[in-house]
């Protein structure tokens, strides 16, 4: 295959995995307009993106299975359609209900293009060029999340939400006419199913959409104290423990567990997992700082991951150069190193921070995430067998996209309950004995007076402007917390590390491959 070839199929697929990993974070900031459209409150709103992620979720992990069905390139073919024809029906939506079902057609669609293009481009780039292919796919799926927020907000100031998902349609299009032309079924797939695992297909349905709903809406509906979420939580156990017993069994799964034997891929799929936390947690959580700390409107919120994301979009082809150079070990501790620094640095701020206090941590980051990312996703996939790359591949994605959907609850549950945690510890310093305390109101109520405010409602107006003052920094103390939390959950995948195999390792895995 000449190189220029090589390069046209690999912008092909990262064209799929962008789109696809963006929409999961486009309508955020879109969500207020649409519940004035459809008259709905925030609750039922979310539904728009819990209902594309279930969707999404499912269908990349049964991507193997689909692909085995009906052949790769007729199904990432058919997902890409599935997926114009949903964008282009969300923004047609004129009832709540019909955006629903439209995000699950987007969602079905959308699911098997993250782990088909990565298994594509696996099987695209020789040996040789293994990290610099994984990197680029990196620049699709890790810029993704970091770039929805900042085009959906454009896009809905600018033209309206439904732009959010029309403007999916060129794009996809002109991936369907690559796809067609350049990408084609290597012979050594598998290919065929002689039956189909309806049982498999139900439990796999029933566990993926009772975890996304308990992780979705646990904290809105205060997790066990919901009889919902107890009976979600226990089908989700349920049928999770049955299907992994019925398909260890099964000659045709739906999902095939038993690509798990390969130890590099457990080892990156949990790595991997911890990375999604990162990464899906930090985009949730650093918008959601900017407005309620900083004040900043839907659009300049989502700017905030603008400097992430260009030093991403940088460092990933030199995290790919690097990793044919020294191997996944010494990338992985400098990526960490440098992660949990950013979070130090994330974790130190005030509430008299600004933009450019946020801009030194975030390029931190963003030069961290490169090297853990890369390494990740090559070793991964490394001594998988090439008839299961799209096997394994899908499963890899999976807990990828299981740690993002952990780092949004976990976040949330942080936030939440530091900020009760915090406002009590406050609190208790506040009193009419505290100097402080007394020559904060005597101040404010002089303000006040000044400002033409009568006697009487002087002193509640300036009890109410301390509560709001407490609760901000109580607020601003969580989201310290909550960068001290993430950036601990790295210092677990240390020793994990070590077991990763070692440069000469690499060398004799890619070579016996590339045979």
């Amino acid at each position: 295959m000449a190189p220029a070839e090589r390069w046209v199929i690999a912008l092909t697929v990262v064209f799929g995995a962008f789109m696809s990993v963006m929409d999961t974070s486009v309508v955020n900031v879109s969500m207020p307009h649409m519940m004035g459209g459809f008259g709905t409150d925030l609750s039922a709103i979310t539904w728009v993106a819990t209902s594309y992620s279930i969707a999404e979720i499912i269908m990349v992990t049964m991507s193997g299975w689909w692909s085995a069905l009906i052949g790769r390139k007729n199904f990432y073919l058919l997902s890409f359609a599935l997926f114009t024809i949903g964008s282009i029906l969300c923004g047609t939506a004129v009832t709540f209900p019909q955006m629903i079902v439209y995000r699950v057609i987007q969602g079905i669609g959308g699911g098997a293009l993250i782990p088909v293009s990565q298994a594509i481009l696996r099987e695209t780039f020789p040996p040789a060029q293994q990290g610099m292919a994984m990197a680029l796919y990196g620049m699709g799926v890790v810029l993704a999340p970091a770039l929805g927020p900042i085009c959906g907000g454009w896009l809905t100031d600018a033209w309206g939400w439904p732009w959010i998902f029309y403007i999916n349609v060129p794009v996809c299009a002109l991936g369907m006419l690559l796809t067609m032309r350049f990408v084609h079924d290597p012979p050594f797939l598998r290919r065929g199913i002689r039956s189909v695992d309806w049982l498999g297909i139900g439990l796999l349905t029933v566990c993926l959409t009772g975890m996304q709903v308990v992780l979705e809406r646990g904290n809105d509906e205060q997790w066990f104290e919901s009889p919902m979420i107890v009976w979600w939580t226990a089908a989700t156990v349920v049928s999770l423990v049955v299907l992994v017993f019925w398909e260890l069994r099964s000659d045709e799964p739906v999902v095939n567990f038993r690509v798990l034997k390969d130890r590099n891929l457990v080892l990156g799929s949990v790595m991997g997992l911890v990375f999604g936390v990162s990464l899906f947690g930090t985009t949730f959580v650093l918008p959601q700082f900017t407005q309620k700390i900083l004040g900043y409107p839907a659009f300049e919120s989502g700017l905030v991951l603008a400097p992430r994301a260009l030093v991403l979009l940088a460092f990933m082809p030199l995290a790919g150069w690097a990793f044919q150079r020294v191997g996944a070990k010494p990338l992985l501790f400098a990526g960490i190193g440098v992660i949990v620094l950013a979070y130090y640095e994330l974790m130190r701020l005030s509430t008299t921070a600004g933009y450019l206090d946020l801009i030194p941590p975030l390029i931190i980051m963003g030069i961290g995430m490169p090297f853990m990312f890369v390494p990740l996703s090559t070793v991964s996939l490394i001594s998988v067998d090439k008839s299961l790359i799209t096997d394994a591949s899908s499963i890899y994605t999976l807990t990828r996209r299981v740690g993002g959907n952990i780092g949004y609850s976990l976040a949330a549950v942080l936030l939440d309950r530091g900020v009760a945690i915090h406002r009590v510890y406050l609190t208790d310093h506040i009193s009419d004995l505290n100097q402080a305390t007394r020559d904060y109101l005597t101040q404010a109520v002089q303000t006040l007076l000044a400002k033409g405010v009568g006697a009487a409602q002087a002193l509640p107006l300036a009890l109410g402007l301390l509560e709001k003052k407490v609760m901000r920094q109580a607020t601003m103390l969580a989201y310290n917390d909550i960068s001290f939390a993430f950036g601990c959950l790295f210092f677990v995948l240390v020793p994990m590390v070590f077991l990763m195999p070692g440069r000469a390792t690499i060398r004799t895995l890619t070579g016996r491959r590339g045979k």
